[in-house]
């Protein structure tokens, strides 16, 4: 399994690495346009991420815009289904409004912080992913 850490916060990549370091190649990026880099280099390798853990709150350009820009690139490549990256929200927000927005664009899951390793693995778990 080939991972993206996607957050802001250096507490939160660190517990996220630690976990998914265990399942396979795992990468870190600091913010969306580096998560966005990541993931466009990743394809054009053609070593597509299999998940990737978008923290929503950053500075700049926040999770759902990320979000929003991966799921169009897939598009644009004509790639759908069980062939897209798995998406896993993650943040300290615990409202409606951002689990809607961030579903109606199209993540697979979501985890409220602090990220719970049970949680995250039987998400894990149910994508096949593990």
């Amino acid at each position: 399994m080939k991972s993206l850490i996607v957050d802001d916060d250096f507490f939160s990549r660190r517990i996220l690495q630690a976990i998914l370091s265990s399942y396979g190649e795992c990468h870190v990026a600091v913010d969306g346009k580096e998560a966005i880099f990541a993931f466009e280099q990743a394809l054009a390798e053609e070593k597509p991420y299999d998940v990737i853990c978008l923290d929503i709150m950053m500075p700049e350009m926040n999770g759902q815009e990320v979000l929003k820009v991966i799921r169009q690139t897939e598009e644009k490549k004509s790639i759908f289904g069980d062939d897209s990256v798995k998406i896993i929200m993650t943040t300290a927000l615990d409202d409606s409004e951002n689990i809607r927005t961030a579903f109606r664009e199209q993540c697979e899951s979501y985890l409220i912080k602090p990220i719970q390793k049970s949680k995250l693995i039987k998400i894990l778990t149910d994508f096949e992913l593990i």
